[in-house]
């Protein structure tokens, strides 16, 4: 019984520390951090001369995570007040006070500083200065823009397309047409995904008096032009691998099927702008992303 209790109070007093440190990694985004991590990843796999070593990969990994992580921490550090205003997010740690703002404030700066670290001691200083880049657009021209105007989104794909320059920079150490190429079909893929995501949640964003497309114009030409244009055009452009010897036939059949696929779930949005094809449109988005990137690794040449 004497040993039962001790074990209850030290669960009792551990409790509070495991609650934070999960407080901590929600900070992070997990799901999207592994996102980034396995789209850099194969940006690394595609640009490595040969095959691919795995101490360099690792360690390109670990600057990776501790930069999505960072990122994250200090955005939502920066937006604690508008994710407070929203349903969506309301239930994120700052909002709740499972973590205080100066707690999410050193969190995320000591992340981000690690990451440019690791990049620039373990991998190279062209991964470090991407780093940078990428942090500093992320959270000094995206996010004050998404209350101040709707071009927010395609300030914000920059950085959002960047994971596979890092994972090609760590690779190689240089950026060649390929990893441009990499760069572009993330970007394009950003605006049905984003959009959607938008019309999903349009009331929660203009609660927040963000001025994204779906609540600055949602019936509007603009809104539909950079669904269906953005699809349209990654349709050919992710095509480009397997045309540049990159990547084989497999992954020419491929890409064009989810292409294809991916356009037509966007056409569907643009007939008729509904939640239920919003939603069809963002899992479309979430499966085609890391189904592309896989079948590109697959068939590497």
């Amino acid at each position: 019984m004497a040993s039962s209790l001790v074990v209850g109070v030290a669960g009792t007093r551990e409790s509070p520390r495991a609650r934070k440190v999960a407080a901590y990694l929600e900070l992070t985004k997990p799901r999207v951090t592994v996102l980034i991590l396995l789209i850099s990843i194969a940006s690394f796999w595609m640009g490595s001369k040969g095959a691919p070593e795995g101490r360099p990969m690792l360690e390109m990994a670990a600057g990776i995570i501790l930069l999505a992580g960072g990122i994250f921490a200090l955005n939502q550090y920066l937006e604690q007040d508008l994710d407070a205003r929203m349903r969506r997010t309301e239930s994120r740690p700052l909002p709740t006070g499972k973590v205080s703002p100066g707690e999410a404030l050193w969190f995320g700066v000591g992340l981000s500083i690690a990451a440019v670290a690791v990049l620039f001691v373990m991998v190279n200083a062209l991964s470090a200065v991407l780093a940078v880049l990428t942090l500093g657009s992320y959270l000094f021209l995206y996010t004050p823009l998404k209350t101040r105007s709707p071009h927010c989104t395609s300030v914000g794909a920059f950085p959002g397309a960047a994971p596979p320059l890092l994972g090609w920079a760590a690779a190689r150490g240089e950026l060649g047409a390929e990893a441009w190429v990499l760069f572009v079909i993330l970007f394009l893929w950003q605006f049905p995904h984003f959009h959607a995501i938008g019309l999903l949640y349009r009331e929660d964003y203009a609660r927040a008096d963000i001025r994204i497309l779906a609540v600055v114009e949602p019936a509007g030409r603009a809104l539909g032009w950079q669904i269906v244009g953005a699809a349209l055009l990654l349709l050919p452009v992710s095509l480009l691998p397997a045309m540049a010897g990159v990547a084989g036939s497999i992954y020419f059949c491929g890409a064009a099927a989810l292409g294809v696929a991916f356009l037509g779930f966007s056409l569907r949005l643009e007939a008729v702008r509904s939640k239920a094809r919003a939603r069809l449109l963002l899992l479309a988005s979430v499966l085609y992303l890391p189904a592309l990137f896989a079948l590109m690794v697959i068939d590497r040449r």
